[in-house]
């Protein structure tokens, strides 16, 4: 799953996946990343930070509060790359940070490092 609220980011997240072969599920918000998550239990989540509404660490810290996704991986997504914001994504649950822009190479090789096998059929 992608969540980020640019069109372009998450259109280019889903293309590099895609030829990754992978499913991929988009939310342009935290609220409607937490819609999808409950209907279908990705099995890693990439998550902007800068959201209107509810962003990324908040977004995360309630994945995680959630015994039935706390399990999901999420990797956070930022133009940022300081110490404070790995440090406070970190703090929210979150297994690690891409800073975008990202490329296709460094978004699979999270996914290989933390997508989990899914468990009868889901989408990254």
């Amino acid at each position: 799953m992608v969540v980020d609220d640019s069109n372009t980011i998450r259109r280019s997240a889903e293309i590099f996946l895609k030829q990754g072969g992978h499913e991929v599920l988009l939310a342009e918000d935290g609220f409607d990343a937490l819609a999808k998550i409950n209907d279908h239990a990705p099995q890693l989540i990439f998550c902007d930070i800068l959201m209107p509404k509810l962003d990324g660490y908040q977004t995360c810290a309630i994945i995680k509060r959630n015994a039935r996704f706390a399990d999901i991986p999420v990797v956070m997504l930022s133009s940022k790359d300081g110490v404070f914001d790995k440090a406070r994504g970190r703090m929210v649950g979150s297994q690690d940070h891409l800073t975008k822009p990202f490329t296709k190479d460094q978004l699979l090789q999270a996914v290989q490092q933390y997508g989990r096998q899914p468990d009868a059929a889901g989408a990254a």
